[in-house]
């Protein structure tokens, strides 16, 4: 019997990246309040809050296997999170100007029948190259940096910011998709490769 596979994410890129291997799943998203838990360190948040998602849509799909996730962004210890409206984009990216950052996504996987659970956290080290304030403002003026964890978005015009990256890049888009299919197969979920 094949089991429903559930994303509870409103992320389009997740559910891209998810249609993009091959996976067959329906989409519930979970709403929760994403208060950044004091005394957690980044990757342990990011767990933290992707399993909150998972729990909560495991709950509304009985027998599924679900599948959660959270990312943001991680500067001198600090988190990027989405930024609040286009001063705060502006703010983000003047900081992010030059520099190394981290983004680390948690995702979790869970079995509703049986609440078997597995969270994983990967983290991806961002370089951006050196850029003024004009061009942060006229990269904000296009809407992108406003929805994205850190006030960019790697797969789109924010490309154009990145000079490298060190880990999955898919992990920057919001799914690391390598550690999510070693996952998954756990919970017997076959994929193409």
């Amino acid at each position: 019997m094949t089991r429903s596979i559930v994303l509870a994410s409103t992320s389009p890129r997740r559910k891209e990246l998810l249609e993009n291997i091959g996976l067959k799943f329906t989409v519930d998203p979970v709403e929760i309040d994403e208060v950044m838990t004091v005394g957690l360190k980044p990757a342990g948040l990011a767990k933290a809050l992707s399993l909150r998602k998972a729990r909560a849509a495991a709950v509304r799909n009985a027998d599924s296997i679900i599948i959660a996730a959270d990312t943001f962004g991680v500067l001198d210890g600090m988190i990027l999170g989405k930024p609040l409206d286009e001063r705060h984009a502006r703010k983000m990216l003047k900081e992010l100007s030059g520099r190394c950052h981290s983004v680390i996504t948690g995702f979790t996987v869970i079995d509703s029948a049986t609440g078997s659970a597995v969270s994983r956290a990967v983290e991806t080290r961002v370089y951006f190259r050196k850029f003024g304030r004009v061009e942060i403002a006229r990269y904000v003026k296009t809407g992108e940096p406003l929805d994205k964890a850190g006030a960019y978005a790697i797969q789109g015009l924010g490309a154009l910011l990145v000079e490298r990256i060190e880990g999955d890049y898919y992990n920057v888009m919001g799914m690391p998709l390598c550690a999510l299919a070693s996952v998954l197969r756990r919970f017997d979920i076959t994929l193409p490769a």
